[in-house]
Order: structure tokens, then sequence, then C-alpha cells
């Protein structure tokens, strides 16, 4: 009751704070103050701490002078227990309001410095870090030195905090992050030691996935701020030491990694665990450094992955080649892309599954980024790519989805080149329309022909009348399942009408725009409007 009386009053304030008489006010201010000095429950704290909050905005700290003693008492106090609750009412109402405490920040700073020692009081440094975090983005030069002396005490706070609450503790890291992205001198004296404990943390399997996910990525993003201090600290090394482990490891028993999971069909870097946060890294590492410097750390470790028979091991060699496409591309075609598509071509024969997955990946990411080279190899891999495609019917569905991938990308560069693969690619295709039960494979393949129509262009006019035939049944669909599918159509319909040339396509320009505004005014779908 007592917290629902708090919830209603703050959203009352929050709203109507001008038609309340200043007299009301001021015993308003009085009654919230003395109920919080006497709250024993946690939610009832918390509620009323977010109403303070609310009234602060509204008032301005000075105007509240009671409220500033309350919080330098309670902060300062003997009792853990008081400096607890005078640590989450100071962030609630800091939170809400950072710029108006400004004139106390040195003060404040002088706090922390204090409580981040307090390493019997999980609760206290998990306020305080939070507080930190969002005064970090309001602090100037005046704040500077104190902010910079704060930060040994901070990472002992956080490996205290990490004992005693991971979920906690995986919030608070993202102090480091906002130190970084909005003054990152403040940590440049810091760099190794915070990258030593993220590492720790990155690296210790009996760590929460999130809490080891937060930790690598602050060390991405110091990568992407200060790739040159990593290097300078001679950093580079340990780091590529302490994540390849992570990068090549093993599912639990009886497991699979996400992206080898039957129904995946997303970017195997894409999604929250501690391998994707490695080769995410590597990627950026990739992007921000000069490449002779990262493949000299990065070859030995590579090649002893991919000569390994684990296949963990050569999956992780191979997520390593993918993600340094985009970044060393000129260093990778100037250098090495001959042995390293002999590397994946391989792979893409490999025995297992889980390897053979990666290649695709690898090869969908080469194809993207290394063009026209890659073109050039189009005798080698295509009767590979082909030789997948033709066991479309019984392969999962995460796999497929690799497959298309890889080929698409191949594909889309090649020019004149895809004759000779021409009249297999798109039997296949218009196999897989008309006599494929599932959804996903029928969109993949709609995506392949626009792919295969860039590059064969008026190649493809004698598959022109069966491919509308078929997309017309996928155009005029009425059903929300089929919608990915009737939007991928649409997608590939607008690659048809600038490939197939004024007479193939011309006699149905009136019955594409019909369709269009029919579909524009009958279907209320934001994707759907952006592909008509």
């Amino acid at each position: 009751i007592r917290q629902s009386a708090a919830v209603m009053l703050r959203l009352r304030v929050k709203k109507h704070w001008n038609k309340i008489s200043p007299n009301d006010r001021e015993s308003l201010k009085a009654v919230v103050l003395q109920a919080f000095a006497v709250e024993t429950e946690h939610k009832v704290q918390h509620s009323l701490s977010q109403l303070c909050a609310v009234m602060v905005k509204h008032e301005t700290p000075d105007r509240w002078p009671a409220l500033l003693q309350l919080l330098n008492q309670s902060t300062k106090s003997t009792n853990p227990h008081d400096r607890r609750i005078g640590l989450l009412l100071l962030n609630k109402v800091i939170e809400s309001n950072p710029e108006p405490f400004k004139p106390h920040y040195c003060q404040l700073l002088q706090l922390f410095s204090t409580v981040l020692q307090d390493y019997d009081n999980p609760p206290a440094l998990y306020y305080c870090i939070l507080t930190l975090t969002a005064i970090t983005a309001y602090t100037g030069t005046e704040e500077m030195k104190e902010m910079r002396a704060i930060i040994p005490s901070l990472i002992v706070a956080l490996k205290h905090l990490i004992k005693a609450d991971q979920e906690q503790a995986s919030e608070a890291m993202e102090v480091l992050i906002e130190l970084m992205e909005i003054e990152v001198s403040i940590i440049v004296p810091h760099i190794a030691d915070i990258v030593r404990f993220c590492l720790e943390v990155g690296t210790d399997t009996a760590l929460s996935d999130s809490l080891r996910v937060k930790a690598l990525s602050c060390i991405t993003f110091l990568i992407k701020l200060k790739s040159n201090s990593v290097l300078k600290l001679k950093l580079l090394g340990p780091i590529l030491q302490s994540i390849f482990p992570i990068l090549t490891a093993a599912p639990p028993a009886g497991e699979q990694d996400p992206e080898d999971e039957e129904d995946d069909c997303g970017d195997p870097t894409d999604s929250d665990n501690p391998k994707h946060s490695a080769a995410q890294m590597i990627d950026t590492m990739a992007l921000h450094m000069p490449p002779e410097k990262l493949f000299h750390h990065l070859v030995p470790l590579t090649q002893a992955c991919l000569t390994s028979e684990n296949p963990y091991q050569k999956k992780g060699g191979l997520m390593c080649l993918a993600v340094l496409a985009e970044g060393c591309a000129d260093y990778i075609r100037s250098k090495m892309l001959p042995s390293l598509l002999q590397t994946i071509c391989q792979s893409l024969s490999d025995s297992n599954r889980v390897v053979r997955s990666a290649a695709l990946f690898a090869l969908g990411q080469f194809s993207e980024y290394l063009q026209p080279e890659v073109s050039k190899y189009c005798a080698e891999l295509m009767p590979l790519l082909l030789g997948y495609l033709s066991t479309l019917s019984e392969a999962k569905i995460g796999h497929v989805t690799k497959v298309f991938y890889a080929l698409e990308n191949f594909m889309e560069n090649l020019g004149s080149d895809i004759e000779p693969y021409l009249s297999t690619l798109m039997e296949t295709m218009l196999s897989a329309l008309n006599n494929m039960e599932n959804l996903k494979i029928k969109e993949l393949a709609v995506s392949a022909i626009g792919a295969i129509a860039n590059a064969a262009k008026e190649l493809l006019v004698p598959y022109f009348p069966p491919l509308s035939e078929s997309l017309n049944g996928f155009l005029t669909a009425t059903t929300e399942e089929m919608r990915p599918l009737q939007n991928q159509s649409l997608d590939t319909l607008a690659v048809l009408a600038r490939t197939m040339g004024k007479d193939v396509f011309g006699p149905l320009a009136a019955e594409c725009i019909q369709l269009g505004l029919k579909l524009t005014d009958a279907i209320d779908d934001p994707d759907l409007r952006r592909c008509t």
C-alpha cells in the first residue's frame, strides 16, 4: 500500500506540480523525506527515491536543502544500511537530473572514492557506480583529476561486485564504456589495467555469459577508440592469446552453438554470447589496426586452429578469417587470397557440418568484401556451391541459410561468367519455389534469383515466363505468414525490372503499377510499403 501511494503520488507530481500551492509543496517535501527516513522495506524506499527524483526535477537541488542534508548524512553514516539507502536515493535523484548537481560533482567524486572501498556493502558499490555513470557525460576539466584517480578503486570495486551479484556487476560495467565514450583521456593512463581486468572476466567460464560479453565488449570499444595505445602497450598479443580459446571453445556436451542450431538463420556474429564477442573484437581490430601488425599475431593462432582435428578449433579459425575480410580486404587481396580461399574450399568439403557452416559464412564474407578478385575463382567455387544446392531438401534450415548467403554474395558479381551454371541454378531455384514446403527456403530462393539476375541480366530472359508465374503467386498473397516471402518477391521483381530490359518487362509495367497501388492501400505493413 505504501509503495502504491508513492507511485501514484509520483505520477501526480510529474504531471501537476505547477498546480500544487507553494505551501503544499513544502509540506510534501518534508513528508516524503520523513517517510524515506523511517521506511525499512526496500521496494518502498525505491519508489520513494523515484518520487524524490521527480520532485527534484521541478525544484532543483538548491531549493531543497533538507534533501541535500539527508543525502550528506546518510551517505557518510557509520551504519552500512543507512549508507546503502542514502546511495540509493542519491542514485535516483542524480540519474534523472544529472546537470543541476554539477556544482556538487567534486564533492561527490570524493564521496565515491571512499564508497568504492566499502567492499562489504555490495549494494552501496552498485548504486555508487551507477551514479558515477550518470554524471560522467556532464563532467568537465575541473573534475578530470578526481575522475582519473578513481579508476583503480573502480576496478577493484567491480571485482567485489562480481562476487556478490553478477547481474548488477554487468550493469555497473557500463561505466567503463561511458568513460571511454565521453572522455577517453580519463582512462588512457589505466588502459592496461582495464584490459587485464576485462580479459579476466571475459575468459572466466564460471561467470554468466552476459557479464563476459559486457567485459569483452569493453575491450572491443577500447580498440575502436584507442587502437594505437593498445598496440603501444603491447596488449594485442595478450588479448588475442586470451580470446582465441573463447573463439574455439566447444559448446557444453549435447549442445550446439546458437548459429549451428537447426532453425538458426541469422548472422553468426550477431547474438549475445562470448564466442561472438570474441569474433566481433577481431572484426574491430581488422577495421582499426594496421593489418601487418594484426596478422603478425594472428597467423600462428589461426594456422594452429585450421590444422587441428577438432571441428570447433577449425570453426574458430574460419570465423577469424571471415571477420577479417572487411577490415583487411586490401591486405588479403594482395598477400594471401589464393591460400585462404584454398583453405575455405577444403573446409567446404569437411566431414563435419559445424566446419562446413563456418566455411560457408567465411566464403560469404570474402565474396562480399573481396570483389572482384574472388570472382576469378569461379571454376573452383561454383561446383562446390552447386553441390550444396543439390541437397537442399534434406539440409537443416540454418545450414541452407548459410549456403544461400555464400551463393548470393558470390554470384552477384560474376557477370556473364555465370552463364555455364545458369541452367542448373535456375532449375534448382524454380524447383524450390514450386516444390518446397518451407517458406523460408522459398524466400531465400527468391532472393537468390535477384542476385542471379544482377549477374546474368538478359541471359535470364528465357527463364522469365516460369519465373514471373511463380512470383505472381507470392506477390498477391494475403496471409501474414507469407509476408516475408511477399516482401522478398517485390525486391526481386524490382531487380528483374532493372535487368530484363524494356521489351521483356514493358508489357507487365501497368500490371505492376496496379499491384503496387493495391498493396500500399490494402496492407498496413511498413516493410511491405518500403518494398513496394
